[in-house]
């Protein structure tokens, strides 16, 4: 609707980075080739965000300011949370899925 062909910038927060550091630091001491896989699966989903960030679904949570933030599944439990404002992509944070959301307020 509108927003094909359209280009977005993606931004990733320092936050967010730091989050998806510590979650693939966790892995790592199970797995590095899991912590790796989270990293790489990382880098492929903020990439396809350019392209059409309104196809995922709305963190529907009763803690988060309604409409705010999309959420993007990524190796299996964790999600990539962000939000569109114009023609600008925001990676807020990545979170395990079993996390409470409270801190987004």
């Amino acid at each position: 609707m509108g927003s094909e062909g359209k280009r977005y910038d993606v931004i990733i927060s320092d936050e967010a980075a730091q989050m998806l550091v510590s979650h693939a630091r966790f892995l790592a001491q199970v797995s590095e080739a899991a912590a790796l896989q989270l990293i790489e699966e990382f880098n492929e989903k903020a990439k396809s965000l350019e392209g059409f960030p309104e196809r995922n679904p709305w963190l529907d949570d009763p803690l988060i300011p309604n409409r705010k933030y999309r959420k993007l599944p990524m190796a299996k439990r964790y999600l990539l949370i962000y939000q569109v404002k114009g023609c600008t992509v925001y990676v807020d944070a990545v979170v395990d899925c079993r996390q409470d959301y409270g801190w987004l307020l």
